[in-house]
């Protein structure tokens, strides 16, 4: 064989090698499932008697806290991070089996904490005891799930009152007794014309009055089920399913639904699911997954791809925006608006390198920008921002409209990282809890 074949052989095969590494991780990244890393446990046994529920003072019951805003009512954490914080306890059994991820974040009530997870054929619940981290009880239904990272949970449960509820990512919403884990009732949204997303369904169900609404695409954008026995009460809207969680809003002195969908923000009639107005907001693969933030009239919200952020005056007949604008891409890290500022994380939640911004929520306008916390999700309390990037790393920030401000840090606060560590951080009742697919740590925020 002459010597240029051979070098245009070599080249070519260099070339193949390439494109298939970089299509092995381009098909991984959409459709594959990550593999669990670290530590597995085999489920333990459960309490020998199941506690009765008790309340506390700062629970964490729904996604993104009481009022849907990620702010905890904690009060009097350490702030010194100097010594690191006390690990009251670890849990690593979320996930049973390799390909099993479940990126659900846990939900507390009192001595109640509800987290999702997944084994090869079942969607599981896990009911643990929040302060010991002793199991309580374990709920479980077969449900056939395919691997787009991972076949588990993504929706965070919603407690209400002595029930709690979850969404799988493959569409089915239950209602559980939170005292003993009995399975009171299960539908699937496909039953009623829903339509799965790529990435699974996700959006945590909205306990509103005595309906439970979830997003289920297709023939069924929006369903409202009767809270107590299931029924579907009303559909609304046909189309592209979203990732964001529904939230009510009080506009004009009434509550409406916002259903923050895959084309755009919608307000709803909650009593029969009426569509009263759209915002167009068309993302790359139907990706709208962060959470509306309202502030009396207004309403802010922002997407990844390209797409930014924008901030609306809305009232019950329709809408206007303020401002639009490509300083803020929230792809699926919610940021938190504090004293008139959003704080938040920018950029693709893939790789651990991105943009920790602040922006003024009248004007859009950035007041500073900071890659030294990575790229990751946040959550609020006693006045301070709790940040987890992805690679398990936790600050202290405290959140001031003249700069950035990093007051700790604690490395690897989750043990065992390999993928991207996308759970958000809860801060319940003077704990701060950590999930990463199987693993969840509880340490303690007081001094």
């Amino acid at each position: 064989m002459k010597k240029y074949l051979k070098i245009a052989l070599v080249i070519v095969a260099i070339l193949l090698a390439i494109v298939g590494y970089f299509g092995y991780q381009i098909y991984k990244m959409v459709m594959g499932s990550e593999p669990l890393t670290g530590k597995q446990e085999v489920m333990p046994s459960l309490m020998a008697t199941i506690p009765p529920i008790t309340k506390g003072v700062a629970d964490w019951p729904s996604w993104r806290g009481a009022n849907f805003e990620g702010k905890s009512a904690t009060i009097g954490i350490k702030t010194d991070w100097s010594n690191g914080l006390e690990k009251l306890w670890q849990v690593n059994y979320l996930c049973q089996g390799k390909a099993t991820a479940s990126w659900s974040a846990p939900v507390v009530l009192g001595n109640r904490l509800i987290v999702p997870g997944r084994d090869v054929n079942n969607d599981m619940v896990f009911c643990i005891n929040s302060e010991t981290g002793e199991l309580i009880w374990m709920g479980s239904y077969e449900s056939k799930a395919e691997t787009a990272h991972g076949p588990g949970p993504r929706a965070t449960p919603f407690i209400d009152d002595n029930k709690v509820y979850t969404f799988g990512r493959s569409g089915d919403l239950a209602c559980w007794q939170l005292e003993d884990g009995e399975l009171l009732w299960r539908k699937n949204v496909k039953d009623e014309g829903g339509v799965e997303p790529s990435w699974g369904f996700s959006t945590t169900p909205l306990v509103f009055e005595n309906m439970v609404i979830v997003q289920g695409g297709g023939k069924a954008l929006a369903i409202a089920y009767d809270k107590l026995t299931g029924d579907v009460l009303w559909k609304s809207m046909e189309g592209e399913v979203g990732y964001s969680a529904a939230i009510t809003m009080n506009i004009e002195n009434e509550n409406k639904l916002l259903i923050y969908h895959g084309t755009g923000l919608s307000c709803l009639e909650p009593k029969d699911g009426k569509p009263l107005w759209t915002v167009p907001w068309l993302t790359d693969y139907f990706v709208n997954a962060t959470t509306p933030i309202i502030s009396g009239d207004i309403v802010f919200h922002s997407s990844g791809y390209g797409m930014g952020s924008q901030a609306l005056k809305v009232t019950k007949s329709g809408y206007t925006v303020l401002w639009s604008n490509k300083v803020l891409e929230a792809q699926h890290t919610d940021p938190i608006l504090i004293d008139g500022f959003i704080y938040g994380y920018s950029g693709e939640s893939s790789r651990n390198t991105g943009q920790f911004k602040c922006l003024e929520l009248s004007s859009g306008k950035e007041m500073w920008s900071t890659n030294e916390i990575g790229q990751g999700t946040t959550a609020f309390v006693d006045g301070h921002l709790i940040c987890q990037d992805l690679k398990g790393n936790i600050y202290l920030v405290k959140p001031e409209p003249t700069g950035f401000n990093k007051m700790g840090e604690i490395k690897s606060a989750v043990d065992d990282v390999k993928n991207p560590a996308w759970t958000v951080p809860v801060v319940a009742n003077g704990k701060l809890y950590l999930r990463y697919m199987q693993q969840l740590v509880c340490y303690n925020l007081m001094p």
